[in-house]
């Protein structure tokens, strides 16, 4: 799936969360001012490869955040490397946000703070989210 148009720059408060994030992140990043969807709530996008994926958030101009970093990480290489561009990924690594009590409060607070700041992944960034 080929991106429809170029992503801006830098993306504010737009990001897709791949499948293996809860909703209730996207739920409660959008009640913090922040237009964030999930792969677990689209039918359309749900089970589908890496890839596109990627190419999906491209296409709507959204930061891809994930926690899928050994797979996401070779094919934002590969897009690079052959001139294509992406709206941005974050990734959680498991290391920085253990999946336990506290894991989606963590995120949100995390993803909150970074899509609002300076910080906030543009055009072919890869950032690693940390705790806020």
């Amino acid at each position: 799936m080929e991106p429809a148009t170029e992503p801006a720059d830098r993306v504010t408060g737009r990001a897709l969360l791949d499948e293996m994030l809860s909703p209730s992140i996207a739920e409660q990043l959008w009640h913090r001012g922040h237009d964030v969807t999930s792969v677990a709530n689209d039918p359309d996008l749900l089970a589908r490869p890496d890839e596109e994926i990627l190419a999906a958030a491209t296409a709507d101009n959204r930061v891809l955040v994930t926690c899928n970093i050994k797979d996401l990480i070779p094919i934002a290489q590969a897009w690079e490397a052959s001139g294509r561009r992406h709206a941005g990924i974050i990734c959680v690594p498991a290391s920085s946000f253990p999946q336990q009590r506290g894991f989606v409060g963590a995120i949100v607070k995390a993803v909150d703070e970074l899509l609002g700041s300076e910080q906030a992944p543009g055009a072919n960034d890869v950032c690693f989210l940390q705790q806020a």
